[in-house]
């Protein structure tokens, strides 16, 4: 499973980029609570949803950075 492309994350709404957010942030959570009760079968998803998030909070990011400058 190939790392998502941050063009994939740039083409979102702002309200699903929102939305977007709040589901990673509840996947990894969930991830979490399965590493720490021994039932995590595919520990390489850390790596691809902390790497989702951190291209969905860039995206947010920017956009709140060109609403100021403009």
């Amino acid at each position: 499973m190939a790392l998502p492309k941050i063009e994939e994350a740039r083409k979102l709404s702002d309200k699903e980029l929102v939305d977007e957010i709040v589901a990673i942030k509840r996947q990894l959570f969930e991830l979490r609570l399965q590493q720490a009760t021994r039932r995590l079968e595919k520990p390489h998803q850390f790596k691809h949803v902390k790497h989702r998030l951190a291209q969905l909070l860039t995206v947010e990011t920017e956009r709140q950075a060109a609403k100021v400058t403009n």
